[in-house]
């Protein structure tokens, strides 16, 4: 059946404001072109889409001719801010932007293992306030959370999980109960894996598994474009993965003898300490397993100086060794889903670059007759604060985007 006239006004409503989220401010004429729409059709549009606040004219196009069409039309920037959250075990950083995803404001608070909950929770809190006020946000639309541990598919919320501090899940309804926002969590890993699709490694890739490698380990799946969370949200925990190589096997409350005990920061440090390699320099936040994979690959390949036959040596011992433990978890993932591409992502993911993929992606060539191609993270730790807010942003223009009732 034909598309009822407000039916048809919403669709190409929501198609023109689509092409200017992704082309940019647009002319009357361009707008016509890319949609296939007519002349007062789009001019219809435009002036709906002006007077409900959402787009306006940002220029001109430069056309010699002036009128209309050379009014370049884009989205109403202000008309929502947005905030993503990245929670980790050891503090929070926010990010705050427009509607388009500019950012406008940025911060981060250490949060020390003694902190209380109250005490954790108000901090983490008053940083997301007064980095909106900075941005000179009156109010939040929409806050996207990212944090570990396993949310429910059904209700969207943070589940208990072990080992992680009681103020995580208490931030999120602190959040819900001071900001007048949509509150939006999602499990970190996933939230890399969504922005190392959008702008990161796996641009080109509708399929492929994320190896999340920081302070911990996890993973994410996207199969045919889409996350795949499982049925009790804990797609990915392959921290809890037995794995050979450890002295136990892992629990239903403690990931102690699987692969986190192989690839997580504290088990990566020892394992460079055996081969003779300590961290000279660590960035603030940074896990010390990136700083040492970072220094050992550098060690390889720099121009600059000749590293001694030792050091050069015991960083190659050292990344091959880790590559090794990498493939484990990898393989089993390759295994059981065939992604076609494995990308190693967080903070150690990017320190090792294609060095170490390509360490681990020769190995998974020996181990696996399935075809595998292995990429560093191009966002690390990053890709978390940067899925929040793709997340916080699709959300907030899926409300405003939407068709109203007349």
């Amino acid at each position: 059946m034909p598309a009822s006239p407000s039916t048809a006004r919403a669709i190409n409503d929501r198609v023109a404001l689509r092409l200017l989220q992704q082309e940019g401010p647009l002319t009357a004429g361009q707008l016509k072109q890319l949609t296939g729409l007519s002349r007062p059709t789009v001019a219809d549009l435009v002036e709906r889409l002006t007077a409900a606040g959402l787009i306006e004219v940002v220029g001109e196009s430069g056309e010699q001719r002036r009128g209309p069409n050379a009014r370049l039309y884009g989205i109403v920037a202000g008309r929502a801010h947005l905030a993503a959250l990245d929670v980790r075990t050891e503090g929070v950083s926010v990010v705050v932007s427009d509607l388009l995803g500019r950012e406008l404001a940025r911060a981060s608070v250490p949060i020390a293992d003694d902190t209380g909950t109250g005490p954790a929770v108000e901090q983490a809190v008053t940083l997301v306030e007064r980095a909106a006020k900075e941005a000179g946000a009156e109010r939040l639309h929409t806050v996207g959370v990212g944090a570990p541990g396993l949310i429910d598919p059904v209700t969207g919320e943070l589940r208990d999980s072990s080992g992680l501090p009681e103020w995580h899940r208490r931030l999120v309804a602190a959040l819900q109960e001071r900001l007048p926002a949509r509150v939006i969590v999602e499990n970190e890993t996933n939230l890399a894996a969504l922005a190392e699709q959008r702008d990161g490694a796996a641009r080109d890739r509708d399929t492929f598994v994320l190896l999340w490698l920081g302070h911990g380990t996890g993973a994410a799946v996207v199969l045919d474009g889409r996350l795949r969370r499982g049925a009790s949200g804990g797609t990915g925990e392959i921290g809890f993965l037995p794995v050979p190589g450890t002295s136990t096997l892992p629990s239903a409350t403690d990931c102690e003898g699987g692969f986190h005990s192989l690839a997580g920061s504290a088990a990566i440090v020892e394992l460079a300490a055996g081969h003779g390699s300590v961290a000279t320099a660590v960035s603030p936040g940074e896990p010390e397993a990136a700083a040492l994979v970072r220094q050992a690959v550098a060690t390889l390949t720099s121009t600059s100086t000749s590293p001694s036959p030792s050091a050069s040596s015991g960083a190659d011992r050292f990344l091959s060794a880790l590559a090794d433990r990498l493939a484990i978890g990898a393989a089993s993932v390759v295994a059981v889903l065939d992604p076609g591409c494995v990308v190693l992502g967080g903070e150690v993911g990017q320190a090792g670059g294609e060095v170490l993929a390509t360490r681990v992606g020769e190995r998974l060539a020996r181990m696996s007759p399935l075809p595998v191609e292995v990429r560093a993270s191009a966002l690390g730790g990053g890709a978390v604060l940067r899925g929040a807010l793709l997340t916080a942003r699709e959300s907030a223009q899926d409300d405003l985007f939407a068709p109203r009732s007349r």
